[in-house]
């Protein structure tokens, strides 16, 4: 495979703004029409439904600072039936989201019923659940590590015995709690963990289509509103560090991969701290098929085409090509405002990839209003080559996405073990087959 360092994005603005002034009311029509609220942003399943009460809260204010300011955090504590205080602990935090946390539905979400269950099944088993939770989600993933870090030392702290900890966490809060280990590793300070779980982490990282982080912008530029701004989830420093591919406007030209530097200052400060944490046993799961069986979701297809106000609005998304040079991923329309075509070189056909997938596209196809097929709603989000941390260049991407996992060795990757799903489904989902693998590597 070709590498990916120069993958990138080009605009052709077809028409600039100063070639013919909007009428007086066009602004206000345009913004009528174009979404509002953040994009993206999507809430844990289940929310509504009453979830259990925890034996403890603690509020949690990070261990370091980072750029200026304290993350901080709640972390809900549940008890293993007969334990008179915590006992076994597993930390397992919460994912990438806008705002804050919310640890009911994270609850919820972990112990539905298609999981089987997870999270009682480890309380019965006696492990106790300490879910994390974030005040802002969508913070540097260096600034929610040391929100991390105090949890686990508040654990160390209040444990009964000497039980080690399991750490973790889904989607990002994998991310978050493997920094936090290295970190303490890295300042001498004893975790005391000797298990660490990631579900459907972006190790490697994670990709929104690029079309869409465009109209995302290209929405808050001419449909401006209070805050939060239809890109505040797309822009935000977790954004830029989790995301392989991230362009910073609707008129952005440029490499990809390499566009933000946060994701560079990232990468860096896990290389200095060793990648992983050293000490405990790392495993991982992942929403993605593990055989190279990807989504029936062909490269360079035609995914929308949104048209409004007698077609001086409008919009186009297509799937990503497959590599190629300057091939057509989409535009974006407001006459006389804006018109623009993007274009794409040296970019993989991430949509179908085997991973978890995100309803990228049906979130903003609902937005709009306009019908797309079924098959296009929820496209890749964390392929599984990322997910089970493959040890591939994570700016470079030299790896088939398509790449047969089950067929590997070991030590292809920096997990000790990992287990993919049968199918490639929802992001974050315990499915019963991830539940049965994680609660027969957690019980030994």
């Amino acid at each position: 495979m070709a590498t990916h360092a120069s993958a990138r994005i080009d605009v052709e603005r077809v028409l600039q703004h100063e070639a013919e002034p909007a009428p007086a009311d066009r602004a206000e029509l345009v913004a009528g029409v174009l979404p509002r609220g953040v994009l993206f942003a999507t809430e844990p399943a289940g929310t509504a439904r009453a979830a259990r009460d925890p034996q403890d809260e603690w509020r949690l204010v990070s261990a370091w600072h980072h750029q200026g300011r304290l993350a901080t955090g709640t972390a809900h504590v549940h008890l293993a039936p007969g334990n008179r205080g915590l006992t076994r602990p597993m930390i397992f935090a919460d994912g990438f989201n806008h705002g804050p946390s919310d640890l009911p539905g994270l609850w919820n979400h972990l112990n539905a019923p298609q999981g089987n269950h997870l999270l009682d099944r480890l309380l019965a088993a006696g492990i106790d659940v300490v879910l994390l939770g974030f005040d802002v989600r969508h913070d540097y993933l260096q600034a929610n590590a040391g929100v991390a870090v105090s949890c686990i030392q508040r654990a160390i702290t209040e444990r009964l015995g000497g039980d080690a900890l399991t750490v973790g966490g889904v989607s990002m809060g994998g991310m978050v709690t493997r920094y936090a280990l290295a970190a303490m590793e890295e300042r001498g300070q004893d975790h005391q963990t000797d298990t660490y779980l990631s579900l459907d982490t972006p190790h490697n990282g994670a990709w929104i289509p690029l079309i869409l982080q465009q109209l995302a912008y290209f929405s808050e530029t001419l449909a401006p509103g209070p805050p939060p701004a239809q890109a505040d989830l797309i822009r935000s420093p977790a954004a830029q560090q989790l995301l392989w591919g991230w362009v910073e406007s609707a008129g952005y030209s440029g490499e990809v991969a390499t566009a933000s530097p946060l994701r560079a200052a990232f990468l860096d400060d896990l290389r200095r701290m060793g990648w992983f944490p050293q000490r405990p046993r790392k495993l991982g799961v992942a929403n993605g098929a593990g055989d190279g069986t990807g989504a029936n979701v062909p490269p360079d297809e035609l995914v929308f085409e949104w048209s409004t106000l007698a077609g001086a609005v409008g919009a186009t998304a297509r799937t990503q090509p497959d590599h190629g040079t300057h091939r057509h991923v989409g535009g974006m329309r407001a006459i006389p405002m804006w018109a623009s075509r993007s274009y794409t070189t040296g970019v993989p056909a991430f949509d179908g990839a085997p991973g978890g997938t995100l309803a990228s596209y049906g979130m903003l196809a609902d937005k709009l209003g306009v019908p797309i097929e079924e098959r296009f709603r929820s496209t890749c989000f964390v392929p599984s080559v990322s997910a089970v941390a493959l040890n591939y260049d994570p700016v470079d991407w030299p790896i088939d996405l398509y790449t047969n996992l089950s067929a590997l060795p070991p030590d292809r990757s920096d997990l000790d073990d990992f287990h993919c799903d049968g199918d490639n489904g929802a992001h974050g989902t315990v499915t019963p087959a991830l539940a049965e693998w994680i609660l027969a590597h957690l019980t030994k």
